[in-house]
């Protein structure tokens, strides 16, 4: 018997090419490859005919975590090439990695994550000694763009270097000694016919050393792991799209720029470096920018120098592009090249840039044979599509007054919250007390929905369990950002999923209890105090869940508001919105545990502050006058208090935005309120008045004819309050004048020309 160990980069041309050579060479028994275990009786389904790129999705669910990982593949992955070449020459084709949900990928969102990268020092000593700027040069330097000869040797000598001496983390040493036990198992299996195993190159070496060290091999094949009980594990094949394959969108495997390198797998360095180029110069001028001939040629130029400097037969990947940059970028650039460093294309890149990476990224997308097995998702989102007629492209109505209009809403919010593309809603209701009762969506065909149902279909096998599950897993992920809570909970409501399990009231609880932001504190608690109470057409009142948000976020208003000591902080709508928010849910809420006693005391104390803002002063002052008729022993006492030049339009703010009724009703504060604002001097006025004006603006045009009526009564004044709010002169200008009168008077007693307090 005989082993052949192939140690590769997942998706690179040169190494397919080795792979496929290497098998039909060699016609092995069987052909073992670094891939999920838990597919092997469906690989059948890989064969089908797609059209690449495709992905093995796989979703895993339990009480702790929820996962998804992608194993891709494209025609110039190595593993890709292995299964055809193995079908073509007959051999058995087993993966023989663990399944993507064990927690050795628990970290991981693709199996072919890069392990270099995971031992960055020994390629940054092999780039420093190849003189190149990043791993993916240093790869297209000595495999891609070097001779076929000795390619083998050249690998396995770049991956020695790369395992070093390193130990490996639990995760790989685990994968390891699971992908050797097929191994053995392929050997003792064999005969005297050879065995091809495919893997990453850093796992190569201690493969080669464990099968070494046990050559003895167990009993049959190795078991396929199961999920724990109570967990779901599912594994569907997906369309992929090269976008997602490009490094420099974020893949954490693999090669940047796909489409060069499928150009390279299917016509050579040569005419991949000319297809760059052209692909660049049609993007650039399909956007408006002028790209000459001229440049095309100084770019070529470029690339051809740049490639004989750096020891390339014809121009590599770097050399084109940097011939671009060059020709193409007169500007200074405030960030580095793209290609010169590994990772995501950043913040502040030329234009031309983005859109030089763009085009080498390509634009293609797999398509699934229509024979591929789809996770139930798929089929029931289809029908539910079909039934309300939405599987049609155009604008479509829902009203949310209609059974069936609202049956409609609530399907497209559901693809909504899954993150399928093709529904945009453009007009409803937004915050879940908006007196907005018809949607209006945009449907569009997109050549993602699919992949983003199968994706999906590890929520659930229907689209309500699925939004349901996903609006759970969001509620986990939002933690302390309230702003964020409230609108899962509207999504919620928008998609009628009114049970959201067991623990997801707690968890709510506990996120409220995190917030430390009274504004976005107090938007909660509206929100879902709204939802609570009325929300009948959505389907949420009197929900658990909701009930849950609206009293813990109560307690924890109060809690924050006494502890404010900022005395002399301007007036803040959303603090004060926070404190009516409060007052709504103790009227209003009492059988969900909001305190009204409570409630009352921290209002009394928090009047009487004075190291308390003094909106929050005011605010509260109404918030107990509402809710009890007697919480202080001397109320008017406290209103003169709180009344200083600096700080009564800011208290008066609060006061108002939380309870006009003490102002309007017979026998208010009015008259108290009329004393104080006529005992400030007139440069006190005008230092109160933009203050005084701000608070004033919490009533309404007919609430300030109305105060202005009882004032001029109060007065003994005859005329119109009207008259009053449309004077030609600006208020500002009166209090301007009032402040130049009294310094007048002064002046002039000063002088002796009129007596103290006479005026002239």
């Amino acid at each position: 018997m005989s082993l052949t160990v192939i140690g590769v980069r997942h998706h690179s041309p040169a190494c397919a090419r080795l792979v496929g050579a290497t098998i039909a060479a060699l016609r092995p028994a069987h052909v073992l490859i670094e891939g999920p275990a838990d597919m092997n009786q469906r690989i059948g389904e890989l064969l089908l005919g797609h059209e690449l790129p495709v992905a093995i999705f796989t979703s895993y669910a339990d009480e702790r975590r929820r996962h998804g990982s992608w194993a891709p593949f494209c025609e110039y992955s190595p593993e890709w090439e292995a299964l055809r070449a193995a079908r073509e020459c007959g051999a058995e084709t087993r993966f023989i990695d663990l399944p993507a949900w064990h927690e050795a990928f628990a970290d991981r969102d693709n199996r072919y994550a890069d392990a270099e990268l995971r031992y960055a020092e020994a390629v940054g000593r092999l780039c420093e000694s190849f003189g190149v700027d990043n791993s993916d040069a240093l790869w297209d330097h000595v495999v891609e763009m070097g001779p076929g000869e000795g390619l083998a040797e050249r690998l396995t000598a770049y991956f020695d270097v790369i395992r070093g001496d390193a130990e490996a983390g639990p995760s790989d040493t685990a994968r390891e000694a699971y992908m050797a036990r097929w191994i053995r198992a392929a050997l003792a299996d064999a005969g005297d016919r050879p065995v091809v195993a495919v893997v990453g190159g850093f796992h190569r070496p201690a493969l080669l050393r464990l099968t070494t060290a046990s050559a003895a091999a167990g009993p049959g094949w190795p078991e396929i792991p199961q999920p724990p009980d109570g967990a779901t594990a599912r594994s569907y094949l997906v369309p992929y799209s090269f976008r997602r394959l490009d490094a420099f969108g974020g893949y954490q495997s693999g090669m940047p720029s796909p489409e060069y390198y499928q150009q390279l797998w299917e016509s050579g360095p040569e005419q991949a470096a000319r297809h760059l180029v052209t692909a660049v110069a049609e993007r650039l001028r399909k956007r408006g920018q002028a790209v000459s001939t001229a440049d095309l040629i100084a770019a070529r130029a470029g690339a051809e120098a740049l490639a004989r400097l750096r020891g390339h037969s014809c121009p590599a990947r770097v050399d084109v592009l940097d011939g671009l940059a060059a020709a193409l970028v007169s500007e200074a650039l405030d960030v580095p090249l793209p290609w010169a460093v590994r990772g995501t294309v950043t913040a502040g890149q030329h234009p031309a840039v983005i859109e030089m990476t763009a085009a080498l990224s390509g634009d293609r997308h797999g398509r699934l044979h229509p024979d591929t097995p789809l996770p139930p998702l798929v089929h029931a989102a289809t029908a539910e599509l079909e039934r309300h007629g939405l599987d049609r492209a155009g604008e479509h109505g829902a009203d949310l007054l209609d059974p069936r209009g609202r049956e409609i809403s609530r399907v497209l919010h559901r693809l909504r919250v899954l993150a399928v593309p093709g529904f945009r809603r453009i007009t409803g209701p937004a915050t879940g007390i908006d007196p907005v009762l018809a949607e209006r969506w945009t449907v569009q065909t997109h050549e993602q929905r699919l992949t983003a149902l199968i994706e999906a279909g590890g929520y659930g096998p229907t689209l309500e369990t699925a939004a349901a599950a996903r609006i759970a897993e969001c509620i986990d992920q939002a933690a302390g950002d309230l702003g964020a809570l409230a609108g899962i909970l509207f999504d919620a409501a928008l998609c009628g999923v009114t049970d959201l399990g067991e623990d997801v009231p707690e968890r709510l609880r506990q996120g409220v209890a995190a917030g430390s932001d009274l504004a976005v504190l107090g938007r909660v608690l509206a929100v879902t105090l709204a939802l609570w109470r009325h929300d009948r057409l959505l389907g949420t009142a009197g929900s658990e869940a909701l009930a849950v948000v609206v009293a813990a976020a109560t307690r924890r208003i109060l809690w924050l508001a006494e502890g404010w000591h900022a005395a002399g902080a301007p007036a803040d709508r959303g603090r004060i919105a926070a404190v009516a928010a409060v007052r709504d849910a103790v009227l209003h809420a009492a059988a969900v545990g909001v305190d009204r006693v409570a409630a009352v005391e921290v209002a009394a104390r928090v009047t009487a502050d004075r190291a308390a803002p003094p909106d929050l002063r005011g605010a509260f002052y109404g918030l107990g006058h509402v809710l009890a008729e007697s919480f202080l022993e001397d109320p008017a006492q406290a209103v003169r208090g709180a009344f200083a030049a600096g700080t009564a339009g800011d208290w008066l703010a609060g006061l108002f935005g939380v309870a006009r009724e003490p102002v309007l009703a017979p026998g208010g504060v009015l008259g108290l309120l009329d004393e104080l604002v006529t005992g400030f001097g007139a440069e006190d006025f005008l230092v109160a008045l933009p203050a005084l004006r701000q608070a004033f603006e919490y009533f309404p045009p007919r609430e300030r004819e109305t105060i202005g009526e009882r004032l001029m009564a109060h007065r003994g004044v005859d005329g119109y309050a009207r008259d009053l709010l449309r004077t030609t002169v600006p208020a500002e200008i009166v209090a301007a004048g009032l402040a130049l009168d009294e310094t007048v008077e002064r002046r002039l007693a000063q002088a002796g020309l009129i007596s103290a307090g006479e005026t002239r």
